[in-house]
């Protein structure tokens, strides 16, 4: 397995080669601050829960959709799983409901493209109004505090880091395995690349659509919980824009948005520049406008550095 994952990381050199130069900037920049053990616990943390989403998102995009309702499912499952009937059950309630609803929103969008025949981004981008309304009329428009002991997911540590990370190290390690180890990853890249090619093959590309969906929906519904432990509520404004910082993490960790080809490797790399960047910009103190600006410079610069490093190797699949 570790050698799998070298291999990986060697075909993402570009990405490993542009987080270096990030923490050189950092180191150059701000020294100890952002070279603390804190600062770097701080910036696995923040990129948990978009992590778990970009997993989703992975396997989504590979399979030749888009999904852009996964903002909008995270707020809706954290306003479902900390509305007072629910906590009433405990952690384990809470736990079941956010799996529930993702996995529920995830089947929803799945089934309307795969067997409704409609257009993913039309689908999802009906799904993320509809959820985030629904999430405005449970919540009331207001926060939702959380009265049970799973704020101790994000407050409890093991060996100095959060349990969120470890939830955020099991998620991508299980995605990994299911794209790089088992049939379903290869049958996810053949319906991606070629549906019809991948039917006359005996795969139900219809059904494996819906379970890439609800894959994506259950992350959603992992991302709430972790999201909900970290705030502390439940709120309709929760995951706002979190598809778009998946889809770019996801498409800059060299995933096709053809389809086809991609690496959950990559798109965890992708993940860890975008906080990585993040963090940077907090920590010298940039104005919003000035962080957008060198956000998407930056995202511009790491593709055009891969568009040529591709340029002499044509994805194959394995």
């Amino acid at each position: 397995m570790l050698a799998k994952v070298r291999s990986e990381i060697r075909k993402h050199v570009t990405l490993v080669l542009a987080l270096l130069a990030l923490l050189g900037v950092g180191a150059l920049t701000k020294g100890e601050d952002f070279l603390s053990t804190s600062n770097m616990i701080t910036i696995l943390t923040l990129a948990s829960v978009i992590g778990v989403v970009t997993v989703g998102m992975t396997f989504v995009i590979i399979g030749g959709g888009i999904d852009l309702s996964v903002g909008a499912i995270i707020a809706l499952a954290s306003v479902w799983c900390t509305t007072t009937a629910t906590q009433s059950y405990g952690v384990a309630g809470m736990v079941f409901s956010a799996l529930v609803v993702g996995a529920c929103c995830g089947l929803l969008n799945g089934a309307l493209i795969a067997y409704g025949r409609l257009v993913p981004f039309i689908v999802t981008l009906a799904m993320m109004v509809a959820a985030r309304g629904l999430a405005e009329q449970l919540s009331g428009r207001q926060s939702q505090l959380v009265t049970t002991d799973l704020l101790a997911l994000a407050q409890n540590r093991v060996l100095g880091i959060p349990l969120l990370v470890y939830l955020f190290v099991v998620v991508v390690v299980v995605g990994w395995i299911l794209l790089e180890r088992t049939t379903f990853g290869r049958r996810s890249c053949a319906v991606g690349g070629n549906p019809e090619a991948a039917r006359l093959a005996g795969i139900d590309v219809r059904r494996h659509t819906l379970l890439l969906y609800t894959i994506s929906g259950v992350c959603c519904g992992i991302a709430a919980i972790m999201l909900t432990a970290q705030t502390t509520t439940g709120a309709s404004t929760n995951g706002q824009l979190y598809e778009l910082d998946a889809i770019a993490a996801v498409v800059i960790g060299g995933t096709l948005l053809s389809g086809g080809f991609g690496t959950v490797t990559g798109s965890i790399l992708g993940v860890l520049v975008f906080t990585v960047i993040e963090d940077l910009f907090i920590l010298n103190n940039l104005e919003q406008p000035i962080q957008a600006i060198g956000k998407g410079a930056i995202i511009v610069a790491v593709l055009l550095f891969q568009r040529f490093g591709r340029a002499r190797a044509v994805p194959t699949l394995t």
